[in-house]
């Protein structure tokens, strides 16, 4: 990196911008730590969360209840997940929605007075947390993405990035970080357009913390054949067409049209003509705003008009793989490093089955709550103060190589060999592609992943004048590339079909397999088996 000309300090750093980063860095200040959250965007409107609803799981504190969600879910996780991480997760939504009650959250109340609460409006929620944050006294670096973190043979330092406001490089020591940064999701059509990009489980990685779950990576999600909105839960209202406008799902179950579509070259059409009055229309107008942008920008009434769809790829977000949790207070196996969000691993709550909103909605506030409030005890009582380690940066993928280094020991290619980002970024979505990864075979991902394997020592080698895009675009596409070879990796170990991970030559569940696949490292990946806990 260059020099670096903004430096600040604090007792906890927290990555990211949605509601596991807010939640973490309201719990951090609450313990009395001093804590600067830095993010990429805009903290109120980033992440998946602002820009629509989501639902929660809340329920009340009725055991009948309670124990039939619980179980649900763990036969829907192939057995993978941990009862009592699912009853933990039930008792703090529940304390953490009547605290944002009690900050100001209008939510709606039935005939009797009662409020609602498993249900939040996205940017309602955002902006009140930003303000809640703000609040607690801490110090918010808005358009500030991080790039690497620091270390020292304690563990965890703090992190460096660079300011998209006025284009410097930042630092902030920390005794103790917390990754809320989001998983990875192969959604652009372009690199405009990328912002889920697994960063945060790249940092992790060059600390050498494991891993896990990145097998249940397979969710693909509709979205507009020319945007890359993957709210999908309107098209419930929608009705599917082939070319010719012969209705495809006139049964009302969808299934695999879409990624069937997708591998044959066909294309798929939708008209939301099950909306069909204006009351119902200004309702679903109001709940998901999101939706409907990409389709008003290029003048379609989706109510009246047929549009085109196609999958994008949610890699781990709407799978369970991330970071592996080490302990209940969401810590990793790099002391100090707390992973929080769809940066962590949710096997232990959600086992190999995952999903937008209600348990990842409220897996963010639980492990931002918690890692926040482990991460604020762990720097207070650290016995050395942040700014007088001696710390380095431990970067080195979609960055330029540190003096004397020459790329950490990869081979790296000469410039004039290098593919530009945008070739890059084709490679990549190529091998995440539905044919290879949603209908999954041992041949083609391992054939997958000889591809990446030979992609990897050329990704990411900004020139010494790249553009701050370039530089954090250079990065991005190393944190892809990265996550795409641990999700063939892991997915490759597991010879079974469980939950949201199928293998064509294994199309059963094999009870002896009831394991979770952790995995660490970028140039070679090594992998081991863990027992879930009884």
């Amino acid at each position: 990196m260059s020099a670096i000309e903004h430096k600040l300090t604090a007792d906890v750093l927290v990555l990211g911008g949605g509601p596991a980063a807010a939640w973490a860095a309201w719990s951090a200040a609450s313990q009395g730590a001093r804590v600067i959250l830095a993010d990429k965007g805009y903290l109120g409107t980033s992440g998946a969360t602002a820009p629509g609803g989501t639902n929660l799981l809340y329920l009340p504190p009725d055991r009948e209840l309670r124990d039939k969600a619980v179980e649900q879910r763990y036969q829907g996780g192939g057995y993978l997940s941990e009862r009592s991480w699912t009853y933990h997760v039930l008792d703090q939504v529940y304390i953490n929605l009547e605290r944002i009650e009690k900050w100001g959250y209008p939510f709606v109340r039935d005939e009797e007075g009662v409020p609602q609460r498993g249900h939040l409006q996205g940017l309602e929620y955002m902006n009140l947390m930003r303000k809640v944050v703000l609040k607690a006294g801490v110090k918010v670096l808005d358009q500030h993405p991080a790039l690497e973190l620091l270390t020292d043979e304690h563990g965890v330092g703090g992190a460096r990035g660079i300011s998209r406001l006025d284009g410097k490089d930042w630092e902030v020591r920390a005794n103790a970080v917390v990754l809320a940064t989001g998983g990875c999701a192969f959604l652009s059509k372009g690199l405009g357009c990328n912002v889920l990009t697994g960063d945060g489980l790249l940092m992790a990685a060059e600390l050498g913390a494991e891993l896990s779950g990145m097998e249940f990576s397979r969710a693909y999600a509709p979205s507009a054949a020319f945007g890359s909105v993957t709210r999908g839960r309107l098209l419930g209202w929608a009705t599917y067409y082939d070319e010719a406008g012969n209705v495809l799902n006139a049964d009302g179950n969808r299934g695999q049209i879409l990624q069937r579509a997708a591998i044959e070259g066909r294309t798929v059409y939708a008209m939301m003509n099950k909306a069909d009055t204006p009351e119902k229309q200004a309702i679903l107008r109001k709940s998901h705003a999101i939706f409907f942008l990409p389709y008003d920008r290029a003048g379609i009434d989706v109510f009246t008009q047929k549009f085109p769809l196609t999958t994008r790829c949610e890699g781990t977000v709407r799978g369970t793989g991330g970071i592996r949790l080490a302990g209940e207070d969401c810590s990793t196996s790099v002391a100090g490093l707390y992973a929080a969000g769809d940066a962590a691993s949710r096997e232990r709550l959600m086992g190999g089955m995952s999903g937008g909103g209600a348990f990842n909605a409220s897996w963010a506030i639980c492990s931002g709550t918690w890692s926040g409030e482990a991460a604020a005890a762990y720097a207070l009582s650290h016995k050395q103060a942040a700014h007088t380690r001696n710390l380095k940066s431990a970067g080195r993928y979609g960055l330029e190589p540190s003096e004397g280094e020459a790329g950490g020991g990869r081979q790296v290619r000469q410039s004039g060999d290098q593919p530009s980002n945008a070739e890059l970024l084709q490679a990549i979505k190529h091998e995440v592609s539905v044919d290879i990864n949603y209908f999954r075979s041992e041949s083609r991902l391992r054939d997958s992943l000889q591809r990446l394997h030979a992609l990897w020592p050329t990704v990411g080698r900004p020139a010494e004048a790249a553009s701050l895009q370039q530089r954090l675009r250079s990065r991005e596409l190393a944190a892809m590339t990265a996550t795409a070879r641990w999700m063939h990796t892991a997915s490759l170990q597991r010879r079974e079909t469980r939950a949201m991970h199928t293998l064509a030559e294994y199309p059963e569940q094999d009870p002896a397999q009831l394991h979770r696949i952790a995995l660490w490292g970028l140039d070679d990946i090594s992998v081991r088996y863990d027992a879930v806990p009884v």
